[in-house]
């Protein structure tokens, strides 16, 4: 079937932050991201500041409201700091808009054109889940530094001053009790997707609480995002924590991909970057579970990496502690060995860890 909506690749993540210049430092000294381009007041935006930070081919803009009463100031009123923008690239902005909203997506921003002496940008945006914005766009006739308003500071990212980190591999959606099937239509209906796993209520179980999930995917397999909704338990769900303190649906959490994931997190922790905490049991009989792996396992267990295996290969996966006061938003690191899965074997592990978390918050009732 011809592809509607085809996406060249996820173009960056914007968060709605409450101090951008504060959340840029944060991600270049914990996270090894470079500030490479800014757009504010010196630089003719009268309205928000924001922050370019690079790593491999990972793009966050960091963004803050410069009044109180513009609609970011809103957003991070409710929702503390978030992602609000999943951008993608795509080939064409109008036909992506329009095929997307003709199939019964929300529309946010018409397409609309910014041009400087760099060349001509477009971008349009239709509502996902919550208060989250996709925006498609548009760069075949721009060459200029990231977006028109932006300036750069001169800086680029070198791979011997990063963490490692290379690509988004996905980006997890929360929504709320009976919207995840929603969701999996509006992707697959507006823009194409197709499901491409999905977790019931008896897969992803502990003791106390429960989740489901869905994966969907685009075309060419490059664009993943699963959505997870609560599921009924003996307390409350790490789902529910997320939907009650964010206020709604939004971005749970971001895979980040590397290609050493022992030296990565190596890295981070160096940075001061705080990492779930996997029991010592874990790793016993690691690879009579798994199978054979090329790391060791003492070294897996020291840094609390995760290894999981499918019909393709294996995977190994480290999960963070949410990066705001907050307990929404946290990042995963991910290195991949022929596997497309994302870990289903640690799915209880996993979230017996942030049910250790929960119950120290006070949460898990």
């Amino acid at each position: 079937m011809r592809d509607f909506c085809p996406i060249k690749r996820m173009d960056h993540l914007e968060f709605y932050v409450g101090n951008a210049r504060q959340a840029a430092v944060f991600y270049a000294a914990r996270y090894g991201f470079t500030n490479t381009a800014y757009r504010g007041l010196e630089t003719g935006c009268r309205e928000t500041a924001s922050y370019l930070m690079e790593q491999g081919d990972i793009r966050f803009v960091l963004t803050s409201p410069l009044t109180p009463d513009h609609p970011i100031a809103r957003h991070v009123q409710r929702h503390g700091d978030g992602v609000g923008v999943i951008a993608l690239e795509v080939p064409d902005v109008r036909a992506a808009f329009q095929e997307t909203t003709r199939r019964g997506a929300a529309a946010a921003m018409e397409p609309t054109e910014a041009q400087d002496a760099s060349g001509l940008f477009r971008q349009a945006s239709i509502h996902l889940y919550g208060d989250t914005l996709l925006l498609f766009v548009e760069r075949g006739d721009y060459r200029g530094t990231f977006a028109p308003g932006f300036q750069s500071t001169g800086k680029s990212s070198s791979q011997r001053d990063t963490a490692g980190l290379l690509a988004i591999d996905h980006i997890v959606g929360n929504v709320e009790l009976g919207a995840m099937d929603k969701w999996v239509r509006v992707l697959a209906d507006t823009m194409g997707f197709t499901e491409l796993a999905h977790f019931d209520d008896k897969t992803i179980v502990t003791e106390y609480s429960a989740l489901m999930s869905k994966v969907m995917q685009d075309g060419t397999g490059r664009i993943k995002f699963p959505i997870n909704e609560p599921a009924s338990g003996r307390r409350k769900s790490q789902i529910q924590e997320y939907l009650d303190y964010y206020r709604g649906p939004g971005v749970q959490h971001i895979a980040l991909s590397t290609d050493d994931i022992i030296e990565t997190v190596v890295q981070l922790r160096s940075r001061g970057v705080d990492f779930l905490h996997v029991p010592p049991a874990y790793y016993a009989d690691l690879e009579g579970r798994v199978g054979s792996i090329s790391e060791p396992v003492d070294k897996l267990a020291d840094l609390g990496i995760l290894v999981d295996r499918d019909d393709e290969g294996y995977l190994l996966q480290i999960f963070t502690q949410p990066v705001e006061d907050r307990p929404t938003l946290f990042f995963e690191v991910i290195e991949r060995h022929g596997s497309r899965g994302f870990g289903e074997g640690n799915f209880k592990a996993l979230f017996e860890a942030i049910e250790r978390e929960q119950a120290l918050r006070g949460n898990l009732v």
